[in-house]
């Protein structure tokens, strides 16, 4: 079993940055693909970013390629997400999640992931 919890979170102008962070409990963790997910008021989650869990693979949503980048510290149990350039289209709550798959891809699709974190709002003005 893997517990996520997420920070970093807050609020930032157009433009700005701001670097999430996913920190897993659990031993297992490398073995895992870790994924986020944002969920914008009155609309339905979608995925952000993946990485896998042996190759460290990146995926990205077309929304945010060139502007996020995942990457994952497995000595330390966490993945963060690294925001540039960001938008007021990109408010949301930010969810990390773990896909129990040790395999050379990460899933785009939130149904395959296992375990949730709680969420950490991020919030971008014009």
């Amino acid at each position: 079993q893997v517990q996520l919890v997420e920070s970093g979170g807050g609020l930032v102008q157009a433009g700005g940055s701001l670097r999430l962070s996913c920190a897993a409990s659990g031993r297992t963790f490398s073995r895992y693909a870790i994924g986020w997910f944002r969920q914008a008021p009155g609309k339905e989650r979608e995925f952000v970013a993946a990485i896998s869990a042996s190759t460290g693979s990146r995926y990205y949503a077309d929304s945010v390629k060139g502007r996020f980048t995942i990457s994952r510290d497995n000595t330390k149990n966490t993945v963060t997400l690294q925001m540039n350039s960001l938008k007021p289209e990109d408010t949301a709550v930010y969810y990390c999640a773990a896909e129990n798959k040790y395999g050379i891809s990460a899933s785009r699709l939130s149904m395959n992931y296992d375990y949730w974190g709680q969420g950490t709002q991020v919030t971008v003005s014009s």
